[in-house]
């Protein structure tokens, strides 16, 4: 049996109920957050994570499927809202971070990829000292209780995603695109291999395809990615305080 992790996640295992998991105090970001200068976001997280992240589609199969993503920094491993002191507390804090240590996870038996998902846990946070998640009876605690129901619903909301990511995509609506930033400093930053909704492609779309996307709810979701693509400059704007950029991150970095 194999167990695919998420997007940068930290090597994983199935739960079990005698797992005892050191779980992050509020305010705690995980290493691995730390380093990222993408990180997904699920369809209700749209419209709010717009307002401190650009929010751009990428692509890991040359355009065979796309996830929405919020783009941290403007280099490799530049993660501009992370501190010593953890998630800069003034912005939203996506659910990707919040559900560390734990996920839903496919399996993969005899070569055969399973259509459900599993509840995981990265095996670096399982400890002796951790908490326990279940009691002697084997009844959920309160704390697991309201994790699971936010991994339940997360995970939901990634389908969401991955409908709403396929509908534009067959639609046509798709479109490369690159950033490049000048910073105070003079240096020149480039960021590539992101994809945007061209404006021109959804104004000309049938009347009755943008009543469609209106009723299920996606529309208003292409214009808060329309929207955030503002915040680059907000970007800059971080990255302008700390040390000249890199060079530029290839396409193959944002997968």
């Amino acid at each position: 049996m194999q167990i695919t992790p998420p997007f940068a996640y930290p090597e994983i295992d199935m739960l079990k109920k005698n797992d005892r998991v050191a779980l992050p105090k509020p305010g705690d970001t995980p290493a691995f957050c730390r380093d990222l200068h993408v990180i997904p976001v699920s369809y209700t997280e749209i419209p709010v994570a717009q307002r401190d992240y650009p929010i751009v589609f990428v692509t890991a199969d040359n355009g065979a499927t796309f996830m929405t993503m919020a783009i941290l920094g403007l280099k490799a491993r530049q993660n501009l809202f992370v501190s010593p002191l953890g998630w800069d507390r003034s912005v939203y804090v996506p659910a990707y971070v919040r559900r560390y240590p734990f996920c839903m996870a496919k399996v993969t038996v005899d070569e055969a990829q399973r259509d459900e998902r599993v509840v995981c846990v990265a095996k670096q946070a399982v400890v002796p000292d951790g908490d326990a998640l279940f009691d002697a009876s084997g009844a959920p605690t309160a704390d697991w209780q309201a994790l699971e129901k936010l991994l339940q619903e997360y995970e939901t909301d990634l389908v969401r995603s991955e409908e709403l990511c396929r509908m534009v995509a067959e639609l046509g609506l798709l479109e490369p695109f690159n950033m490049q930033a000048s910073l105070n400093t003079g240096a020149t930053l480039q960021l590539t291999g992101m994809h945007r909704v061209s404006e021109t492609r959804l104004n000309e779309l049938d009347p009755a395809k943008l009543q469609d996307l209106a009723k299920k709810g996606v529309l208003a979701r292409l214009y808060s990615h329309l929207l955030s693509l503002e915040n680059f400059r907000r970007l800059t704007d971080r990255a302008a305080a700390l040390e000249p950029a890199g060079p530029a991150i290839p396409s193959s970095a944002l997968q």
